[in-house]
């Protein structure tokens, strides 16, 4: 990829990326690679900059073996380097909300009364939705996807981004049962199988005079 031409190096790596069905099980995502995923993760948007969500990242094989059985029999859980499993968070209570505020007041430097009308129209909003905050919740879990899986294609990392996981049973094998927090989606990140069938498939794609309108 050339790095001295970001926009083609963008095109390159989205054109190059694919989602795997078969990983090499031998390969590992290095710990400084890791570092510059995760934190796609940890910077990536969300409305109101609430971060109703957590992350929860499996990388030991025995675990990964468990994950199969939770994922319709998919191999990907188990053979990729790091499974990443976004979880949201079922009810934005008025208390995650104050950890919320919290926040940014110590990382601005504010007295957390000044942010008291952030507060309410968070609060005003959630107030609005009722009591089933977990559709809000979970639309939120895919922009980080879509960060990961973008800053992937960069590092030249292969993934393959899952909704084909059954919450009923991978929240106990990751610790979410009975949490505040219930699995949305998940990514499987690692290195292509030499031997993956996907690859050689040639991308479909409706093009752009079909599905985009400038107004």
């Amino acid at each position: 990829m050339d790095n001295s031409n970001p926009e083609a190096l963008i095109t390159a790596a989205l054109n190059w990326r694919y989602a795997v069905k078969k990983f090499d099980p031998k390969r590992r995502i290095t710990a400084a690679q890791w570092d510059v995923l995760q934190q796609s993760l940890v910077l990536a948007p969300s409305s109101y900059g609430l971060q109703p969500w957590k992350f929860i990242v499996v990388s030991s094989d025995e675990k990964k073996n468990q994950l199969p059985e939770a994922c319709w029999g998919q191999r990907q859980p188990a053979d990729c380097s790091h499974f990443v499993v976004i979880a949201a968070r079922r009810k934005a209570d008025p208390d995650f909300v104050k950890h919320f505020i919290r926040s940014i007041a110590e990382t601005r430097g504010l007295a957390e009364e000044s942010l008291q009308s952030t507060a309410d129209a968070i609060l005003g909003k959630l107030q609005r939705m009722g009591d089933d905050h977990l559709p809000w919740t979970a639309r939120q879990c895919y922009i980080p996807l879509g960060f990961l899986l973008q800053s992937a294609a960069l590092l030249q990392i292969d993934a393959c981004p899952m909704e084909g996981i059954m919450p009923d049973r991978i929240d106990p094998l990751l610790g979410l049962q009975d949490t505040e927090w219930t699995s949305v989606v998940a990514c499987a990140l690692g290195y292509r199988a030499a031997d993956d069938p996907a690859a050689q498939q040639a991308r479909v794609r409706f093009p752009a005079s079909e599905t985009v309108v400038h107004l």
